[in-house]
Parts: C-alpha cells; structure tokens; sequence
C-alpha cells in the first residue's frame, strides 16, 4: 500500500482512509488509484472482513482529482492525444469504480469535508453514505468544463434521481450536508466528532451478521440496478440455495429456536 490510503482495522470493519490532507485527498496520479483500488480489492478478498468504511483526513473527503496535473497533462486526466486520454481514464479512476462496484463487503462513506466531482462519486459507489454537519458536495465537473468520467452519470442518478442528479451536474453548484440528507445523497448527518463513532457503530451491525450471507446479500442489490425481476429471482435463487448450506444459517435458524444470541463463525 502507498501513501494516499491508510488501513486501520477494527474486528470486522476495515477503515480506508485518504490520507494527503494537504491536498484534500485530491487524487492526482495512477498510483494514488491503485493505492485505493489495491486497498479496496485487499478488503474484498479479507475472510475476515465484513463492513468497510471509506473516509478522508483533515478537512476533506475527497476533492476530486488534481486540477494542477490535468492542466500539466501528468496526472489522470488529459494526455497528448485524445486516444491516450481515453486510455487514461480506463485505467485510472474508472478502475476505482469498478473495484467499489465489484466489491462484495459493504461500504460505508464517512463524509467528513469536501466531497467535489471525483470525490462525491466515490461516496456514490459506496452503499451508505454518513455526512458530517460540516461536509460540502458538489457535482461540479461542469465548472471546470468536463464531464463525469468515472461513471458518476451512473452512479448519483440511481442514489438521487434522475431530476435531481441533472440539476446537480448540469449547475455544478456546492450544496452543505442538510441539503445532502434532504434530496437523498447520504441517510444522516451527525456532527463533525461524532462521525466516525456513528459509522463505526453502524458497520459493527452490519459485521455482527452472517459473512457469507451479507457479501451475497450486497452482490443481489448491486445486480438488482440493472438487471430484470426475472433475472434477480434466478440470481437470488441461487444465492439462495449456496447460503442454505453454510454454518452460519443453522446457527442462526438453532439460535432462534433456542432463543439465544447467535454466534457465527463465517462458514
């Protein structure tokens, strides 16, 4: 793991955190992306993990990507040529989107400051969003005239709406935390202190349950998106019938029979 993300664990939650504050966690190179997809992936392929929690440090989220190196032509951005900027984006940011995509633990995004273009995309791919009272947002691509290139035309319309994403995009204007809760974007804000304790606490629920259970139980949302009713009752079939069989699922059944706590051990 490089520099741009730190990892704490605790139990079953896997805390990633952005951590260049001096440059509110603005994503500026092709490592800074595989520093967050590689940190992504490893949580992914953790057994032992359960729940994830996204963040930044200091006083950002994440302010999307680094203005400076899109105007050098040196970061994630543009190149030379337009065939090498488009080859650019594939293997930059969009591959943070499809890791989060792909990702089966689900993920929390604790919003704890700026959340701009980039940065309020990634909080869209993760599956809850927690804002702290003194978060910012922005769709604001169109400010610096570009569009979203890492799939947020995607991913904030099926969070906010339709409407809702285009006035967003289309103004490109900051919008606080309370304007964040009331159209959709995150379920809660708590104040700034609280925000960490509130989304540890809230992924520790999620870890107390069954592990298999839980990673299929996020795949079948994410399916869900895209995918017809006849499809996902196939898909949920199947899932069905493979979490029938797990460890997990008879203790469960056994514990409410019993009426006792459960203890899962993962298998």
């Amino acid at each position: 793991m490089g520099d741009f993300i730190s990892r704490e664990t605790v139990g079953k939650v896997a805390i990633l955190r952005m951590a260049r504050p001096e440059t509110l966690n603005a994503i500026a190179s092709h490592e800074d992306c595989q520093d967050l997809v590689g940190a992504i992936e490893a949580v992914g392929d953790d057994a032992g993990i359960s729940a994830m929690i996204l963040t930044g440090s200091g006083r950002a989220f994440c302010a999307g990507g680094n203005l400076k190196a899109m105007q050098d032509k040196t970061g994630i951005g543009p190149m030379a040529q337009p065939v090498g900027t488009r080859d650019n984006y594939r293997r930059g940011v969009q591959r943070i989107t499809r890791a989060l995509l792909d990702c089966e633990v689900p993920a929390i995004a604790a919003v704890n400051g700026h959340a701009v273009g980039l940065g309020c995309d990634l909080a869209c791919l993760c599956d809850i969003r927690i804002a702290a009272q003194g978060a910012q947002f922005a769709a604001s691509f169109i400010k610096v005239g570009l569009v979203p290139g890492d799939g947020g035309a995607w991913s904030l319309a099926r969070v906010v709406g339709y409407s809702m994403a285009a006035e967003l995009f289309f103004t490109g204007e900051r919008f606080d935390a309370a304007r964040a809760r009331e159209i959709g974007l995150v379920s809660r804000v708590v104040g700034d202190d609280e925000l960490m304790p509130e989304a540890l606490a809230l992924a520790q629920r999620i870890a107390a349950n069954p592990a298999r259970a839980l990673r299929l139980t996020k795949r079948l949302l994410r399916e869900a998106q895209t995918a017809r009713m006849s499809e996902i009752l196939e898909l949920s079939a199947a899932y069905q019938a493979l979490v029938h069989e797990t460890a997990d699922h008879g203790e469960a059944v056994a514990a409410f029979l019993e009426k006792r706590s459960p203890h899962f051990t993962g298998d």
